[in-house]
């Protein structure tokens, strides 16, 4: 799991992005904070052949990610 909370843009992506490159996982959690972070890194991920989910859970979102 990665946690993004009380991170600014474009830190979240480039932590998804490196465990992307470097793992490439079938399925990887992400949370976050903050709604423009959920649309970059939906956006990185489907780039990447990634499905996306996302759950908001307070003030966070829970970011599935599955190819």
């Amino acid at each position: 799991m990665i946690d993004t909370r009380g991170l600014s843009c474009p830190i979240p992506v480039v932590m998804v992005q490196k465990a992307i490159q470097k793992d490439a996982p079938s399925s990887l959690e992400v949370l976050a904070d903050a709604k423009v972070a959920v649309e970059n890194i939906t956006r990185l991920a489907t780039s990447n052949g990634y499905a996306v989910s996302v759950t908001e859970d307070g003030p966070d979102f829970k970011l599935v990610l599955k190819k």
